[in-house]
């Protein structure tokens, strides 16, 4: 089985980390849109229509399914994509949604994800459903102290402090959703901040969602497109998956016109 990935640059790498351990067997494909990172401060319109230009590289790689591993897309696009592909696509969303609900005892959890994301609603809309009561917070800055490999650093703290001090005085939140795949690289400097919340990442909680639909078999490669790869991605494509791969390049171009 071929499984096809994208993500708006590296943070997407945490679920195809989290989705090679759990299936060793499959093929997977990932494609990094690292040329034009980040998504979530970007228009809907914008978005849909990276997106759609993300599947249709994967769909030319003879993919059987697309995991979107990008909250921004699959907050704002993925109605369109299921829309206009004749493939299973599924989303880190719901994924997110069910892990929260089985983490949280209070019905109050929060979601931390890119102002596309926050403001999209999707996380809210599904999880007051089940009479939870959400709060949501952007963190804009969160994705490129990831993309510049700034994880542990006085930087990466003082900016979780700036954008989560609120939830110290949540006190009925006890689990926070981290609503963008490049946020559970900061997993450790959010934790030293909130020690008593539990953290949800799609990451982990993609593997659960899908398990009953892949299949584990293959000749278990991977490979790895990126629009732009500098010394940085490959730098953190070691960090995030443990060990180095060749990196493949596709023009930002070449995606709009096969599009």
């Amino acid at each position: 089985m071929k499984i096809g990935m994208f993500d708006s640059g590296v943070g997407g790498l945490t679920v195809l980390k989290s989705v090679r351990d759990a299936f060793d067997k499959v093929d997977i494909v990932y494609l990094g849109d690292t040329a034009r990172v980040p998504y979530g401060i970007k228009s809907r319109e914008t978005i849909i229509n990276y997106a759609k230009e993300s599947a249709n590289f994967l769909i030319s790689q003879n993919v059987d399914i697309i995991l979107i591993a990008c909250n921004s897309v699959s907050a704002n696009a993925m109605d369109v994509l299921q829309e206009t592909f004749d493939i299973p696509i599924v989303g880190v969303i719901e994924a997110g949604v069910e892990a929260a609900l089985k983490s949280s005892k209070t019905k109050h959890v929060g979601i931390i994800g890119t102002t596309a994301t926050i403001n999209s609603n999707k996380y809210q809309e599904r999880l007051e459903a089940f009479n939870i009561k959400t709060y949501g917070k952007a963190c804009p800055l969160f994705v490129p102290i990831v993309e510049e490999k700034l994880i542990n650093t006085d930087i990466s703290k003082k900016t979780v402090e700036f954008y989560l001090k609120e939830f110290k005085d949540l006190k009925d939140i006890d689990t926070i959703i981290l609503g963008c795949t490049h946020y559970p690289l900061l997993e450790q400097d959010i934790k030293e901040f909130l020690p008593h919340i539990n953290l949800v990442s799609s990451s982990d909680a993609i593997v659960s969602y899908i398990k009953d639909i892949i299949k584990n078999e293959g000749n278990a490669t991977t490979e790895l497109y990126f629009t732009d790869i500098s010394e940085n991605t490959s730098k953190l494509v070691e960090y995030i998956m443990g060990k180095k791969y060749d990196l493949k390049y596709i023009n930002v171009e070449t995606l709009s016109l096969n599009c």
